[in-house]
């Protein structure tokens, strides 16, 4: 999937206080992405189902909704790993290097920090770096490792929550943008970069570019990986713009299914 990224001029900030903060959100998921109702589905029996939707597991049982949203302890155990390509110098470095320079001897406040793939490494450059993230399983992540302990992080709906401080530049990358499913709540984390920035700062997003030209007629699947314990693909709908990435994994004869977002 090819990604773009744009940096937008926008108002004024503050500065970071170090160390984590709590901040209030009244949803679940990262973003403002609510979770399908959850159903239960028969494993035996006349009703019994092999394939499950949204929401529902292949074993029966239906997971409560983490309170870190999508990204809960299980997701964020294996995150770095299943990710491994995103941490590839040649893909992080660039994007360090564009916000290094857009930052100049200001700060930097990210979005949806999650495990610090680009704060880290933003970071050493000598960038004052503060997040905000809804999963306390990601963070722990960042916390663990070598430098985490520096950045400030406040928990939290980053299309509402706010901290203390100004920035130079407030970004959002990794197609995190897209965690936030409807047009209110996107337009309310541009609101919400623009209220952190100083004047001058920039706001910069990196998204994905769907792949809907790989679409056949009537189709709203696109593969993305496949595997004899793995498959993943996107499913589209053209007509509202909304696409989810959803990951089916067979572990030790037991599958699981999730859907982002």
């Amino acid at each position: 999937m090819n990604n773009t990224s744009a940096a937008l001029p926008f108002g004024t900030i503050d500065t970071p206080a170090q160390g984590e903060t709590i901040a209030g959100s009244g949803y679940l998921n990262w973003g403002w992405a609510l979770t399908p109702q959850p159903k239960i589905i028969p494993t035996d029996g006349p009703n019994a189902r092999k394939i499950a939707g949204p929401g529902e597991a292949l074993t029966g049982r239906v997971r409560p909704v983490d309170q870190d949203g999508y990204f809960g302890e299980r997701v964020a155990a294996t995150y770095d790993e299943s990710s491994e390509a995103m941490f590839e110098p040649d893909v992080v470095e660039p994007a360090v290097e564009l916000l290094a320079e857009l930052a100049g001897n200001g700060r930097a406040l990210e979005l949806g920090i999650g495990t610090g793939r680009i704060a880290l490494p933003l970071a050493r450059r000598g960038v004052p770096v503060h997040g905000i993230d809804l999963s306390r399983a990601m963070v722990a992540r960042l916390r663990a490792k070598p430098g985490g302990d520096a950045i400030g992080v406040t928990i939290g709906d980053f299309a509402s929550t706010t901290v203390d401080g100004s920035f130079a530049v407030a970004y959002l990358v990794f197609n995190t943008i897209m965690n936030l499913t409807s047009q209110e709540a996107q337009v309310a984390s541009f609101r919400n970069g623009a209220a952190h920035l100083e004047p001058g700062g920039c706001f910069v997003v990196e998204v994905g570019i769907p792949d809907v030209r790989r679409l056949p007629p009537g189709q709203s699947v696109v593969p993305f990986h496949v595997s004899p314990t793995r498959w993943a693909f996107d499913v589209y709908d053209v007509t509202t713009q909304a696409m989810s990435s959803n990951y089916v994994e067979v572990r030790e004869g037991r599958g699981e299914y999730r859907s982002i977002p």
